[in-house]
């Protein structure tokens, strides 16, 4: 069935490339995650302008624990520190913040400034910024499903509305569009229940090097499609 296509209501980013980044620059890898984190300050502040409802930003996977520790370390402390500097104005521009994914492994400090920062912003009614870190797309099917079993629904009490509604998302719309940096061209396990008529956008630039220019080109890609929700050959 085709759609016609309008302004995406929720954008979904993968940030891939602030390695690479720093690694051209001569720079470390945590400095480049440093650009990474003021790439996503603008951008938010830019979606924001263009009155977008949500966005969502790949920024810790669960296959980033195999990283070496250091690097691990250093984010998470760049983590805290961001949201800390963050929070007060993304509150008055009446942001709603949304963590997806798993808290338990979070440094302590770390999970203090995600839960003070949720708490905060969890009545406001402007855009609503995802943040998915510790994130894995079958780890929250995992949990889900462990969700559902926990409410004691039974097997014939369980279709897609029942699982979304246990998802990580709960609540947000699925995403039109997942916008990939660094020319890679996969999910890499991100949003892989939501994201399942998405449409796909992906670009050579580099995180850090992402701006409103480069979204702007993402948002007339997306204007140019034709929306298809279906299986293979749908018209």
């Amino acid at each position: 069935m085709a759609e016609k296509i309008a302004n995406p209501r929720h954008i979904a980013i993968i940030m891939d490339g602030n390695g690479r980044w720093a690694t051209q620059r001569g720079l470390t890898r945590l400095e480049g995650h440093h650009a990474g984190f003021k790439a996503i300050h603008d951008i938010v502040r830019y979606l924001d302008e263009l009155k977008i409802e949500f966005a969502t930003f790949y920024a810790f996977s669960t296959e980033n624990w195999s990283r070496p520790r250091p690097e691990v370390r250093a984010l998470m402390q760049l983590i805290a520190r961001v949201i800390k500097r963050e929070i007060k104005e993304l509150n008055e521009r009446g942001v709603r913040l949304r963590h997806l994914g798993r808290l338990d492994n979070l440094a302590p400090s770390v999970r203090r400034e995600v839960v003070d920062a949720l708490e905060l912003t969890k009545n406001n009614t402007g855009m609503t910024v995802a943040v998915a870190f510790d994130y894995g797309g079958r780890a929250e099917i995992v949990d889900a499903v462990r969700g559902i079993i926990s409410d004691g629904l039974q097997p014939d009490q369980v279709d897609e509305d029942v699982i979304s509604s246990h998802l990580y998302t709960a609540g947000m719309p699925d995403p039109d569009l997942v916008i990939r940096t660094a020319g890679e061209m996969r999910l890499s396990n991100f949003l892989i229940w939501q994201a399942a008529y998405a449409e796909y956008y992906s670009t050579p630039t580099y995180w850090p090097d992402f701006g409103p220019e480069q979204l702007e080109e993402a948002l007339r890609a997306y204007a140019q499609r034709e929306r298809r929700f279906g299986g293979l050959g749908a018209d």
